[in-house]
């Protein structure tokens, strides 16, 4: 009984972020306000109905942060450099992209860094991922939160960034599988969306 209730809510709570992530790239004069909201919900279920893992003291995920958000800006920078030799449109998609999604003020930096990374972490990583290790391998858990992780973004046509979602969602998700530490992810994508957005953008 209690197996089927926490298969509804994760249903219903994937439903709801996929629904609400379409809505929110429809409506670009408000996006990030939408976008803020829905992965505050996605927080708030996460607390509600899971569990999280944090086996590790604060300078070691601290470090292993840094570190492993560095490693993922790297290979989104490098996809970036080899994407011209792969699509040359692909480029000016990204350009456009950013132009009308991208963060614009403090404001939009401030939720990116404490709503959007945090959010995404504990409600895809934290919560969806230790949900699906109760009907398969860590390994598959892993790799099919990755890929819902990266659908929730590609529902707004961007492919590019659906692609690197994945490229993260992997590496993210193997190190929570690895370190069992949450915080670790969480600093971790914050390093990543400082290096790409503030201190060495794409372009």
């Amino acid at each position: 009984m209690k197996n089927k209730k926490q298969i509804i809510i994760l249903l219903v709570s994937l439903v709801f972020i996929f629904s609400m992530m379409y809505f929110t790239f429809q409506e670009k004069s408000v996006f990030w306000y939408l976008y803020a909201f829905t992965l505050l919900v996605g927080i708030a279920i996460s607390l509600v109905a899971g569990k999280f893992e944090d086996r590790i003291p604060t300078w070691q995920y601290l470090i292993f942060g840094i570190g492993y958000g560095t490693i993922t800006y790297g290979l989104v920078k490098l996809g970036y450099m080899l994407l011209p030799y792969i699509d040359k449109n692909a480029v000016n998609e990204i350009t456009k992209f950013l132009d009308v999604y991208g963060p614009q003020n403090i404001f939009h930096y401030l939720m990116l860094i404490f709503i959007v990374a945090v959010g995404e972490e504990i409600f895809w990583r934290g919560y969806v991922q230790q949900q699906l290790k109760q009907f398969t391998s860590p390994f598959w858990a892993v790799i099919v939160t990755s890929i819902l992780f990266s659908l929730s973004l590609a529902v707004s046509g961007f492919l590019p960034g659906a692609l690197a979602a994945i490229v993260a969602g992997i590496l993210w998700g193997t190190l929570y599988e690895w370190k069992k530490s949450l915080p670790l992810i969480i600093v971790s994508h914050i390093v990543f969306v400082l290096l790409l957005f503030l201190v060495l953008p794409l372009f």
